[in-house]
């Protein structure tokens, strides 16, 4: 059985986090809402805490997962869910995503690349979603109980509802449409709050 968590620690921690909205930890987890609510508001965004709010916090670009970005963009959209992206990654998927933007603003939002606002991102998010490794991005999702969607990394474990074990959500492989099948399980999953809060605590690390 893989280990719950052996990456390397993260940059920052939600505990001890004076730029966000609202300090908290896993025996404060409900406050993280506090924040998402506050970024959605900062952003333009409905505020709505029943809606998954998902982050890409890595880079984009064609040797970064870009392609499957591009082939299951339609299908997010399609759900009920808003996306932050942060403002990293090649020129071409730059223009692409702030087009996406611009088209459905109440979906997707660019964040600056700003420390402070990465970490309210962090804060606020339900989970976040990665198209390549980036152990150093899961780290601080993670730390946030920010649930990554991702391929199948060693470092993290797929959640399961049988066992109530697990504090991420894995492609069973490397193709855009297990990682879509990945981000419906989320999405659903988040609708039960006590399995989801139970999600969150292993990914902090309870």
């Amino acid at each position: 059985m893989k280990p719950t968590q052996t990456l390397s620690n993260p940059a920052f921690s939600p505990n001890y986090d004076n730029k966000i909205f609202k300090k908290f930890s896993v025996r404060t987890l409900d406050e993280k809402v506090i924040n998402k609510m506050a970024f959605q508001q900062e952003l333009g965004l409905v505020a709505e805490k029943k809606i998954p709010l998902i982050c890409i916090p890595s880079g984009m670009s064609d040797d970064n997962g870009g392609k499957f970005f591009q082939e299951i963009i339609p299908g997010i959209l399609s759900m009920e869910c808003q996306i932050l992206v942060r403002g990293i990654g090649s020129k071409k998927y730059g223009a692409m995503l702030t087009e996406l933007a611009n088209e459905y603003p109440h979906k997707i939002k660019i964040v600056k690349d700003d420390e402070v606002l990465r970490r309210k991102m962090y804060a606020a998010c339900d989970m976040s979603l990665f198209f390549s490794r980036d152990i150093d991005e899961i780290a601080n999702c993670l730390a946030y109980g920010a649930i990554p969607i991702c391929f199948d990394q060693d470092e993290i474990i797929d959640f399961d509802p049988v066992q109530e074990s697990g504090n991420s959500f894995t492609a069973s492989s490397e193709s855009s449409w297990s990682l879509f099948a990945a981000i419906v399980r989320a999405c659903e999953t988040f609708k039960l709050p006590y399995d989801w809060k139970t999600i969150q605590k292993q990914a902090m690390g309870k």
